[in-house]
């Protein structure tokens, strides 16, 4: 492995994190993401998937243990940075977290004209994303009027329009059907072929087979099992050199 492909973009090293005095509902997570690399990250339901992700995204910090992101430690970030960090990262939520009063067209827009986009210059790759997630027709719908499969391809759109160095998805598929579900895996992996890391939480099984480079990671009980040895060695220069 050479060049942008040889260090980490983001390093566990044993995380825990509780909530309230509760039980730890991760403990002892160590595991590192290398760049242009795909994870599926599995568990069944209550392993923690959902909570590991949002120490991924930077909405929570853990309980114990480091975190360091784009070579910058997380946990001790001032406030003030962390709003660049975030704007790294592509987010598709399992509640898809849409603005309700902007349409289709201006949701996915959003992270564009955060990042300073000229309003001339964004009409095309928003278009381009609506029409690739076949929302062509919907683009000045409000999500309200949306149903939930197409709230999910929204939202999806969203997260890879500004091509971010990280996607991050919770359940990316399951509000879709099987035929659009293997269509946004392609996108994610387009993009991934483009250098961004790729990690998506998913309990469909079925999914691992469909992207051959991915590495898998799996949640048991809290903690993170190592069965393609994702979280030890950095992968093939095939898996992370592509594009």
């Amino acid at each position: 492995m050479t060049g942008e492909h040889a260090g980490e973009i983001v390093q566990f090293d044993n995380v825990g994190l509780r909530y309230g005095t509760d039980r730890e509902v991760l403990s002892d997570v160590s595991f590192t993401l290398y760049p242009g690399s795909f994870y599926f990250l599995t568990g069944a339901s209550g392993a923690g998937k959902t909570s590991l992700l949002k120490l991924l995204y930077l909405a929570q910090r853990p309980s114990r243990g480091m975190i360091r992101m784009f070579g910058a430690d997380a946990i001790t970030l001032p406030r003030e940075r962390l709003p660049a960090l975030r704007r790294r990262l592509g987010v598709v939520f399992q509640d898809f977290r849409l603005v309700q009063h902007l349409s289709a067209f201006d949701n996915v827009a959003l992270p564009l004209r955060v990042a300073g986009v000229a309003e001339r210059e964004l009409q095309k790759p928003v278009t381009d994303m609506l029409e690739w997630v076949g929302l062509a027709d919907r683009m000045h719908a409000r999500p309200a009027t949306l149903s939930g499969g197409e709230q999910q391809r929204v939202a999806i759109a969203r997260a890879v329009i500004g091509r971010p160095d990280m996607l991050v998805a919770d359940e990316p598929t399951g509000n879709v059907d099987p035929e659009m579900a293997i269509k946004l895996l392609r996108l994610f992996e387009a993009l991934n072929r483009l250098g961004t890391t790729v990690v998506v939480a998913t309990h469909d099984i079925h999914l691992l087979k469909k992207v051959p480079d991915s590495l898998i990671m799996r949640l048991e009980k809290g903690r993170l099992s190592d069965p393609t040895g994702a979280l030890r060695y950095p992968p093939r220069p095939s898996t992370a050199g592509r594009g």
